[in-house]
């Protein structure tokens, strides 16, 4: 073997380690999946059958939807602001992504214990509001769909901004310049240029941020409580409480499945929106 022959060898061997971990990661999922089709022993469809026909099932598939839409469009909505001021301020650029990004430093269970802080029965908000006479008894915003919006919402603001941020830096500033030199406002110039140049990372925060929001388990065990559960949150009971790997691959196969169809539809919307700009 000669030198170049070593060499490719060599480099070859240092791809042994990543091969080892992506044999080890799709014989797990494999291992996994299959296991959704098996029951005592035998090829079965029975835990896919308990999904269907039972409507709480439905109601938990329902929420976790709507929920995790919900949370998308308010995280996009609340980013798309402070991403634009992190893109029109070149100078303090940098130190504003540090403080966007500072959440991340912190646990995911520890910002949410902040959150039951703030929105439990006797949190600051609700004290906050007693105090003004706005309410006479607490107002529930724990252990129900809207302590899980906001709770993920505020969890997945940063993927926003970052997705957003990094669309409008690929506009060239000659574009604003031409616009201002034909005589449009701002507004018109924002309207008729920025936006939908920003269209393409608005949708990657949107798919990003619903996919994150559709397998959240965290967040929805915390301030959702028992009853208002996720498709995650479900998952995490049929494998922590009752040991049933069968029933939790079944349920993730559904989420899976689930997932790629909202997809599909995202793209099928993002195509036509930016239709125009091909």
């Amino acid at each position: 073997m000669n030198s170049g022959e070593r060499l490719t060898f060599s480099k070859s061997l240092m791809l042994l380690p990543m091969l080892i971990i992506l044999a080890m990661f799709f014989i797990s999922v494999f291992t996994l999946f299959s296991s959704a089709f098996v029951d005592r022993g035998g090829f079965s469809l029975k835990y896919f059958q308990q999904i269907i026909d039972r409507p709480d099932y439905h109601i938990v598939f329902y929420r976790t939807v709507l929920s995790s839409i919900t949370v998308a469009i308010l995280a996009v909505l609340f980013s798309y602001p402070i991403a634009l001021l992190l893109w029109r301020a070149n100078k303090w650029r940098n130190l504003l992504l540090i403080v966007v990004l500072v959440p991340w430093l912190v646990s995911l269970v520890v910002r949410t214990y902040g959150w039951i802080v703030l929105l439990g029965p006797k949190g600051f908000i609700n004290a906050f509001l007693g105090w003004l006479g706005v309410i006479d008894e607490p107002v529930k915003l724990m252990f129900n769909d809207t302590g899980i919006i906001i709770g993920l919402t505020h969890v997945l603001v940063p993927f926003a901004v970052i997705s957003i941020l990094s669309s409008l830096l690929s506009i060239e500033e000659n574009l604003e310049e031409a616009s201002r030199v034909l005589g449009a406002s701002g507004f018109q110039t924002f309207r008729n240029i920025v936006l939908p140049l920003s269209l393409p990372g608005v949708f990657t925060a949107l798919m990003v941020l619903y996919l994150a929001s559709v397998g959240a388990i965290v967040t929805p065990l915390l301030l959702g409580g028992i009853t208002e559960k996720f498709v995650g949150s479900q998952i995490y009971q049929e494998v922590m409480a009752t040991y049933n790997m069968s029933k939790a691959a079944a349920w993730s196969i559904c989420l899976l499945s689930l997932s790629f169809v909202s997809l599909v539809i995202i793209k099928m919307i993002e195509r036509r929106a930016l239709r125009g700009q091909e």
